[in-house]
This record gives structure tokens, sequence and C-alpha cells, in this order.
């Protein structure tokens, strides 16, 4: 008897401890504080990230999150491109408090992010793969472009957007980069965070699904290529591929047709082309999932998957050739609407939220996860009251609307959206020279239909709304400012060198056309008074 007894003893003994193994693995962690991870891709369309784009591409392990955690409908990049975005995560600053203009000029290195208050206050953290947050990066072009957008020329500065098939069946990683990023991830979350004694913070950043940049063109080329496998070609749907309709050039407001024609979209494609185009693009959004679940893989095999919070989200998002356009730099949904998708201990499973929020509000959310008390003069605010199982939803101090501004390049005006409820509102430069435009966003989801002159009352009191937030013709005009500043100590710099570099950058092509022409242009902005909007009228 007694035998018996110790056996079935050790039996049970044996039993708990196979159960602790399959769920907690090899982890030694002290788990009174959950670890966190955000994973952020690089130019992915948040309305995949639920019905009805989620049919349009295979993406397993965003709907894992989906399902498990807690999807948010409505999120915005607070600036759509990728360094001021980025800025505005890491700070939880709106760009304009950091002057994060362009992708040249964001957050000083030695900006305090939750990063390091998460280093600060015992997490065990670590940064892989792309951050781009900090100022001095990207090209040359780039940076000039920025700065000459107040300048009377048109001129095209990206290559005409390309779809590139690559490999078979068999062909998997695509993205080397991000692959060796990620792996790099999951080897860290095996070999470091599993036997770390201390929460972990890990941050991964994806360049995918950014296009790639289009080599023919030369080593001053942006990123205009859409390539991908037949392999992930096969997670997309290609009969729910849909192509956007578009406004004629001539109906276009004037920023919407200088982007166009900037990004080398202004002559004609076949609706094969663009169907291609936006196939390639879903292909890749799947290749970027996939990375995603690298990483959910490595948790749960380690048995941390349960005391951890992940966070899957983007810098921006990626028109795909809506409103005849690709890239971002633009306040339409494409452009400037995010994922984000919350899953950990004490997040509620399954639930999505219409609330709008934006990236602004992860530093403060991230904080509160760690149990630490934000400090400073933050924009965004806490999204746990929206999803916490132990929290209540009357603690939500979130506002009602969220704020995106853009003052790059491909746009010809400092550039400021507003959403509130079913409206869209965006104002331009002083909120004079350049007509704002206002949207129903959910009567119009395609916003083809600018309805400002319809509903003036609406626009007074947006924009009223929009001034108390931030007063953007001032904004405007420090960046105007800024532009003209560095564009000279810029051309100073080269000295004689100048007329050649400035021929020779992405907008090398029209700039041969009439190289006097741009020169004199470039004088009469630095030097003449006009401050004349281009595409504006004689009349």
């Amino acid at each position: 008897m007694y035998s018996r007894i110790l056996i079935e003893g050790i039996n049970m003994f044996l039993l708990a401890l196979i159960f602790f193994l399959l769920n907690y693995g090899e982890s030694s962690q002290n788990v009174s504080r959950p670890n966190i991870v955000m994973v952020m891709s690089d130019a992915f369309d948040g309305r995949l990230s639920f019905d009805p784009g989620s049919k349009v591409v295979e993406l397993p392990y965003i709907n894992y999150l989906r399902e498990l955690g807690s999807t948010f409908l409505n999120t915005y990049t607070n600036s759509p491109i990728c360094c001021p975005s980025r800025a505005a995560m890491w700070s939880g600053q709106f760009v304009h408090l950091t002057q994060s203009w362009n992708n040249y000029k964001c957050l000083d290195a030695n900006s305090t992010t939750w990063m390091d208050l998460l280093k600060r206050n015992g997490y065990h953290t670590k940064m892989l793969g792309k951050l781009d947050y900090t100022s001095g990066s990207h090209t040359v072009s780039n940076r000039v472009e920025a700065w000459t957008r107040d300048v009377q020329f048109l001129l095209r500065q990206e290559g005409r957007p390309v779809a590139q098939l690559v490999g078979n069946m068999s062909t998997i990683r695509i993205m080397e980069k991000d692959w060796e990023t990620t792996d790099k991830a999951t080897q860290w979350i095996r070999q470091t965070a599993a036997l770390s004694k201390e929460p972990f913070a890990l941050y991964l950043g994806l360049n995918l699904p950014h296009p790639y940049k289009t080599e023919s063109l030369g080593p001053t080329a942006g990123g205009s290529t859409f390539r991908s496998s037949p392999y992930w070609l096969s997670k997309v749907s290609s009969e729910l591929v849909s192509v956007p309709k578009w406004l004629p050039m001539a109906a276009m407001h004037p920023v919407d047709y200088y982007s166009t024609f900037t990004k080398n979209c202004s002559s004609e494609f076949t609706e094969r082309e663009i169907k291609s185009i936006r196939t390639f693009y879903y292909a890749m959004c799947a290749e970027a999932d996939a990375m995603l679940g690298q990483v959910i893989s490595a948790l749960r095999e380690k048995g941390l998957l349960g005391n951890t919070v992940l966070i899957f989200t983007a810098d921006h998002g990626e028109l795909a050739m809506e409103h005849r356009q690709f890239y971002k730099m633009s306040m339409f949904e494409g452009s400037s609407r995010v994922p984000l998708l919350i899953m950990g201990p004490g997040v509620k499973s399954g639930l999505q939220i219409h609330q709008f929020v934006s990236l602004v509000d992860l530093y403060p959310t991230v904080l509160e996860i760690a149990g630490i008390s934000a400090v400073g003069n933050l924009s965004g605010h806490s999204v746990l009251p929206l999803i916490s199982k132990s929290r209540n939803l009357s603690e939500n101090e979130h506002p009602d609307w969220v704020l995106s501004e853009y003052h790059g390049c491909n746009a010809n005006a400092s550039t400021y959206m507003l959403r509130v409820g079913d409206w869209k509102y965006i104002a331009y430069a002083d909120g004079i020279i350049v007509p704002p435009q206002l949207f129903n966003v959910t009567v119009d989801k395609e916003e083809l239909h600018n309805v400002v002159l319809r509903f003036p009352d609406v626009q007074a009191q947006l924009d009223k709304l929009l001034r108390s937030i931030v007063d953007y013709p001032k904004v405007s005009s420090v960046v105007h400012l800024y532009n003209k500043k560095e564009f000279s100590a810029w051309r100073d710099s080269l000295g004689r060198n100048y007329t050649e570099v400035i021929a020779n950058l992405r907008w090398h092509v029209d700039w041969q056309k009439d190289i006097l022409a741009n020169e004199k242009a470039i004088d009469t902005w630095l030097y003449g008074s006009s401050r004349k909007f281009y595409g504006q009228s004689d009349d």
C-alpha cells in the first residue's frame, strides 16, 4: 500500500513537472513584472490587421494576436514617414514638439526613450533592426527634397513603382536583412532572455513591407520596387485585390498633385500594373508576418509567452497605388493608418477597440505595463484602460481625436490631419494659402470627395480644435525658415561642387531638362519675397 501511494505521488509530481515545463519551459525569471516585446514593421497598412482587409492576404500570426489579444481598429501614425513617426513613438511627443521635421531632422541621440526608462528600472533590454529615430540619417537627396519643397519647380524624385518576381515556391527569405535580424532576436530570446532573472524588453524593427531600392536607377535611387516570390504571392487572394479609383489629375488637391508627380506616378498605369503592385505589396506583408511568427515561436518554446506583453505595430502605412500614389507622405488612410495589436497577461482576448489612438500612446502604455510612472510632458495616453482585464473603462483619459502632421519631402506644404468621429480634416501651411480638405471617412471610405465647401460649420469647428492642439501656422513658418537655413548651409558647404551635386540627386532626369531655370527657382525661393504656393493660379 505504501509503495503504491509513493508511486502515485511520484507520478503526480512528474505530471506537475511536465505541466510546468510545457508552460514555462526553461524560463528562470522573476515574474513580478511582465516582459515586453515590440515588433515594429515599416509601411504596414493597418487596415490589413482586421476584416475585411485581413481577408486579402494570409497573416496567421497577426490573426493569432487578434484572437488572443486586443486589436485597435483606428490607429494612426503621428507623421507618415519613417524617422519622424518613430521619433513620436520613442519620445511619446508630437513631432512639432520635438521638431522632427523630416527623415534627417528628428530626435537628438541622447534623447530619453521608453526603452531607456525600462533599462533604468531594472529591465534587461535589447534593440535590434531598424531604429531610425535620431537626426542625421537617410540620403542627401531625401533631405534636399524636403528642404526645397517650397521651390517653384516640379521634379520627379522617385522611380516609377514596379513589381519584381524573384525565386520560386521554395524561396522564402526575400528580405535577407530582416530575416538575419529576426534570427538574432530569436537567438537572444532563447539564449539570453530565457535565462534572465529580471524582466526583459525586446524591440525588433523590420524594413518590410517597405518597397525595395530600385537598383537600376543608380546609387541615389529610392525604394520603388515591390519584390516577392511565388511562395509569398500564394498567400494573397488575388481575386480580392482591388484596383482603387483615382481622381483625374486636374481634379486633385494641389498637394496631392505634387505628391503624385514627384512620386513618378503621373504617367499612365494599366490595371494589370496596379493590381500587380498591390498584390506584391500584400505578399511582402505576409513575409513580415512570418518574422513576427518566429518571435512568437521563440517565446512559446521557452515558456515566456504567458508572461510577455507582445505589441505589433508599424511606423506608417503604404498607399500601394491608392490615390495614384505609392509610398507614404500622405494623410490618406493607406498611408496614415497603422496596425496596433497587443497580447499578454491581463490583456483582454478577441477585443476590438474603436477608440482613436496613435503612436505617441505607446510610450505611456509601455511604462504602465512595466509599472513605471511617466514623467515629462507627454502627448500620448496609455491604452491599457481600454484593454486591461483589471482596469475600468471609465479610467480612460484618452481624447476622442488623433493628430498627424507631415513636414518632409513629396508634399509641398506642411500638413496637419485631425481625425474625429466620422471626419478627417486636413489643413496645410498657414491655413490660408493652401485650401484644406475634409472627408467623411465613414461614408467616403476611398476619400475621393472633399466636402470642405459643403460643410463650412464642420470645417470651422475642426479647425478651431486643431489650433487648440497645435498652432499650425506658426509651426509651418518655423519649418519654412528651417528649410531655408539648412539648405543654405548645405549649399555653402559644397562650394564649387554645388552645381554638380544638386544636378545628380534623385531628380537628375528632370533637373537636366532646364538646369538654369531650376537653379534660378532656388535662388528666388532663398532670396525673393514671394511665398506663392506651387499650383496656385496666377488669376
